[in-house]
């Protein structure tokens, strides 16, 4: 089914000709590809909320200035859909997300408008800023460079690293702060209430308008002028907020907050804007959702919706006939409020993630001892190693991607320090269309590597309250060992989840499966597709042993010895990166120990994974059900005549 744009849109195959139109038809434009954004998502799923509320200013950039000549950067991407849609995506922009279709975030490969990757947030300013200083070596000083940032991503320390190098630099660089209180939560913070204070002076708005009046004429006055007016704006900025302005301090130019959603006003700053030199800031004010009613109230839900009725504002859910098994991430949720009612040393921490990891349970049901830092990874780390050192039993809870960002501060702040830190990784593995900037594939790899880290998977639900059980155990009799537990994105396999609980002894597998003519080592939620594969393949005569290894460090080498003397050919299954992982671990074992097995791992290899579905990526990868019995039919085809390693 595709969507049919309004007029106007359908002419605009790219900023051209969006350049074009009398300025006039700019809310008429706004209007049609806000409709457009609504049609697409309401029937093929995707981000929602963050693209309707910049609707105009995405029109309003790339009308104003000359992309892609002029370089646009959207933080995270979430809000980037409307620029897809006017640079030459709108007829393919159907695919968005799927597999083999469109990315969901700004992809260099993708677009020439496409300035710079994004995905993780707080990069923009950064990111802007390189090709502002580049640009100015290549003594190219009439090129633009707009970085586009959200009030939750302006959390996080990356952000504040752009802008103290900016502030020091007379680059050609606009920071556009996109202020809607949100991230995919409510913001929080000290930034929250300080952007609050701004945009809620009336005095300090009814100064700001009158500066601006006086702004829009300097040309006629000449620079003297200019520099006595920006002197004058930044003296009566401090006496009015009674406070020194964060981001003049910083060094920039400040100017706003205006409204973000008003296309004539915003149009016309950004033209006065292009001919103000050096770093400077404009505070926009939007609403996350604009234009769709049930967006603008509810914007976390609204955030990713999904499919929905775009008239009835229903969200499309599956119906089932029989009980279904819980998403991971609720698991976690439930079980860290059920083991805190009994340790009341335990708290929960998340770096602006609270709905996405299911910590707002544990912020509900006992909001003094769970902690949403914002977008803050490091800070996230490190304020728990801060609590862990007080003897409290930290549950640090971060999406294997975003803990990239934060490895620093485990190393230096938790591990060495020998702080019992429990960290659970969400998302971990492949997890679909958000594709390459958040699948977690690298955890296990650069995990395990950390002395006095404990790296551990579940098989299913059961397993994972059991290891948080038994990390909590652990970290209360004061282990000196942090311990990390990850789990996938999306819904387990065990609608009867709600287990008792039964502590896991460190660094030990089981036996799933008794097998005789080949072993398969599994490490997480792999170990379900594996133990189907068994059961086809032992249809065809082949007899598999099967084994939840549970822990990629430490190895459970009593059971590898008892595998390695018995089987001469192995496979190890992992839902992350091959090279250092959990079957690199097994392999080093191997050799470590004398053995002269065949070893297969699969995994995902030294590729990136682009998005699609769970399935259609598994697939890819060769993990899948039926990937496993290709490449145990494989290895058995070979049979004695090779004893080599397989890559």
């Amino acid at each position: 089914m595709l969507i049919t744009p309004g007029k106007l849109l359908a002419q605009i195959d790219s900023p051209e000709d969006l350049r074009k139109l009398d300025i006039s038809l700019l809310p008429q434009v706004c209007n049609e590809l806000r409709q457009f954004i609504i049609d697409n998502v309401s029937v093929y799923g995707g981000h929602f909320g963050a693209s309707l509320g910049v609707v105009e200013l995405s029109v309003a950039l790339h009308y104003v200035f000359n992309t892609p000549d002029d370089q646009l950067v959207w933080d995270v991407g979430h809000q980037a859909y409307g620029h897809k849609i006017l640079t030459g995506r709108r007829d393919t922009f159907h695919s968005n997300r799927t597999y083999g279709g469109l990315s969901g975030f700004p992809k260099r490969k993708e677009s020439i408008y496409d300035a710079f990757g994004v995905g993780h947030s707080s990069t923009s300013i950064s990111s802007a800023l390189g090709m502002a200083v580049a640009s100015a070596l290549e003594k190219n000083l009439d090129r633009q460079h707009i970085a586009i940032i959200g009030d939750g991503a302006m959390t996080a320390g990356l952000a504040f690293e752009g802008m103290n190098h900016a502030g020091a630099t007379d680059s050609n660089l606009l920071i556009i702060l996109n202020d809607n209180c949100m991230a995919i939560d409510p913001n929080v913070g000290a930034l929250k209430e300080y952007l609050t204070d701004i945009t809620t002076s009336q005095t300090y708005n009814k100064f700001r308008d009158e500066v601006w009046n006086l702004l829009g004429k300097m040309s006629n006055f000449g620079k003297s002028a200019q520099e006595i007016v920006s002197k004058v704006e930044a003296v009566m900025k401090t006496a009015i907020l009674r406070q020194s302005n964060l981001f003049e301090s910083l060094g920039l130019r400040y100017f706003g907050p205006i409204d973000g959603n008003d296309i004539s006003h915003l149009t016309e700053v950004l033209h006065d804007l292009k001919s103000i030199p050096g770093p400077k800031l404009l505070h926009c004010l939007t609403i996350k959702g604009k234009g769709y009613g049930p967006a603008e109230k509810d914007q976390t839900k609204w955030h990713a919706p999904g499919v929905f009725d775009k008239i009835t504002g229903e969200i499309k859910k599956k119906s089932y006939t029989s009980p279904q098994a819980p998403k991971y991430q609720d698991v976690f949720g439930h079980t860290i409020v059920e083991l805190a009612k009994k340790n009341p040393k335990i708290v929960g921490i998340t770096p602006a993630m609270p709905s996405g990891s299911s910590l707002n349970i544990m912020m509900e049901a006992i909001p003094e001892r769970a902690f949403d830092v914002g977008i803050a990874e490091q800070h996230a780390v490190t304020f728990s190693a801060g609590m862990a050192t007080r003897g409290d039993v930290v549950f640090c809870n971060i999406y294997s991607t975003f803990m990239q960002r934060a490895y620093d501060q485990v190393i230096h702040d938790v591990c060495i320090q020998e702080l019992p830190v429990i960290f659970c990784l969400d998302r971990a593995g492949l997890v679909g269309a958000d594709g390459p900037t958040h699948h977690g594939l690298y955890d296990i790899a650069f995990m395990r590597c950390i002395p006095n880290m404990v790296v551990a998977s579940p098989m299913n639900e059961q397993e994972l309250r059991n290891m948080m059980f038994t990390a909590q155990l652990q970290s209360f009799q004061s282990g000196k060992h942090a311990i990390t537990i990850r789990y996938p994105r999306g819904s387990g396999v065990m609608p009867q989840w709600e287990t008792d609980f039964e502590e896991v002894k460190i660094g030990t597998g089981r036996k799933v499966l008794e097998g005789n003519d080949l072993a398969i080592l599994s490490l997480g939620p792999g170990g379900n597709f594996a133990q189907k594969a068994c059961e086809e393949l032992r249809l065809q005569g082949i007899s598999v042993g099967l084994y939840d290894m549970r822990f990629a460090k430490p190895l459970d080498e009593a059971l590898l010895h008892e595998i390695f003397k018995r089987f001469d050919r192995i496979v190890t299954l992992e839902d992350g990166c091959l090279q250092g992982g959990f079957g690199s671990a097994v392999i080093e074992f191997m050799s470590d120990n004398g053995y002269n097995s065949n070893v297969k791992r699969l995994g995902v290899s030294d590729i990136v994974i682009e998005h699609g579905e769970p399935n259609e990526l598994y697939q890819e990868c060769g993990i899948d059900t039926a990937g496993i019995v290709r490449s145990v039919n494989e290895m058995l085809g070979a049979g004695v005549r090779s004893k080599r390693f397989v890559y």
